[in-house]
């Protein structure tokens, strides 16, 4: 019989993306063998992210500042920006230090089904953003879904009253998957293919 508090933390952990029951159990076992090394090094970086974790204010990353890093840094180009989804994939594009230029979270697409308007989404300061930073070219890197595309669409028509160059992703992104599951030479092949709508 598993005791209260462990059972707990196996249902804790098994609520997060990708992990069920076995695989809780499996990473709760490891961090109670593991407690100095894994388990108390774990802890304090989550006490310290739960204290410390802001929301970038500009683009919607997550980091201890805000802006964030990515925001105020002086080596990111300034006149490009690269709208994502989610902080997930923003993560993955800086994993491939391929784009050069600032991000904008959206904070989700469009969906009909989930209920989800373009108010629900970070569409206003996105073009404000546009308008107030001299914006010259904007990069729609959103999922090759049915509701990715229909954001595509819908803020494509909203980016044709602001004067700026808008360019999607291309090759190497296949229809129906998700930007944080691509590989490093995927995203950078899409980058580079990147094409004028």
């Amino acid at each position: 019989m598993i005791g209260k508090d462990i059972e707990k933390l196996i249902k804790i952990i098994s609520k997060l993306p990708s992990l069920g029951p076995r695989s809780s159990r499996r990473i709760v076992l490891h961090l109670l063998k593991k407690k100095d090394s894994s388990m108390q090094p774990l802890i304090e970086a989550l006490s310290s992210i739960s204290q410390n974790i802001k929301t970038c204010e500009i683009c919607g990353n997550y980091d201890t500042a805000s802006p964030c890093s990515i925001c105020s840094s002086d080596k990111k180009l300034s006149d490009i920006l690269c709208v994502v989804q989610d902080v997930s994939d923003l993560w993955a594009m800086e994993k491939v230090s391929s784009f050069n230029g600032r991000y904008h979270v959206l904070g989700g697409v469009l969906s009909a089904l989930d209920g989800v308007a373009p108010e629900d989404l970070n569409i206003e300061n996105l073009l404000y953003r546009i308008k107030k930073e001299g914006i010259n070219e904007v990069i729609l890197a959103l999922p090759a879904t049915v509701d990715g595309q229909i954001t595509a669409h819908y803020l494509l028509s909203k980016l044709k009253e602001v004067n700026v160059n808008v360019t999607t992703l291309a090759q190497g992104i296949p229809m129906g998957a998700e930007l944080d599951y691509m590989d490093e030479g995927t995203l950078q092949l899409a980058f580079s293919s990147r094409k004028a709508l």
